[in-house]
């Protein structure tokens, strides 16, 4: 009797290992800039890997710092607690499952930042998520719409949100937050989807 419910429990617990690992953050490729000190981010450094942004040196997180990584004017940014939310997470670092700045994954990322930007709840997975959004044209992506990756096969495995000119903010599993460029190559061979969420 205790050997099935031992066998039961170790299938239970392999499963939700690999539902966890499937509904990970998928990215890998990431470029830093600012200056770092023992291998972390320097404090108030926004990290970057935007194609047009990578010769910035930016020493401190913002607002103007923002509008010139994303190739808008100030005055564009009217969404200040976006930027600030940014600037509150920035570089902290990838822990698949986690929830909390000293360690998250990319759906709660996103999920935090829609509780405390846009008062809304989204799924707790990006492919749930993913299967949730009001689908958009690249051209017709606005600010805070979601982004969808799958780089692990045909499923959903990422999600961003996008800024502005293609940049998204994400949560990579090197550098953890950063802000992206969809168009990038690397990226961009593994976009799958983009949207509105419909709640």
């Amino acid at each position: 009797m205790y050997i099935g419910i031992s066998k039961r429990l170790s299938a239970v617990v392999g499963l939700l290992c690999a539902v966890l690992l499937l509904n990970s953050c998928g990215s890998k490729r990431h470029v830093v800039l600012g200056k770092r000190d023992g291998g972390r981010p320097a404090s108030g450094t926004i990290l970057t890997d935007a194609s047009d942004a990578r010769n910035m040196n930016l020493e401190t997180a913002k607002l103007a710092n923002y509008a010139d990584i994303l190739g808008v004017s100030l005055r564009e940014l009217n969404n200040k607690q976006l930027y600030s939310f940014l600037d509150n997470w920035m570089g902290s670092p990838h822990r698949m499952g986690g929830g909390e700045k000293s360690g998250i994954d990319c759906s709660r990322f996103v999920g935090i930042l829609y509780e405390e930007v846009y008062r809304k709840n989204l799924p707790r997975t990006s492919r749930d998520m993913g299967d949730q959004v009001k689908r958009k044209y690249e051209r017709d992506l606005k600010e805070g719409d979601l982004i969808f990756f799958s780089f692990g096969g045909r499923d959903i495995d990422h999600v961003g949100v996008y800024l502005r000119n293609n940049k998204f903010v994400h949560v990579s599993t090197k550098r953890g937050v950063i802000i992206s460029n969809i168009k990038d190559s690397w990226y961009y061979k593994y976009f799958v989807r983009a949207g509105s969420p419909k709640i």
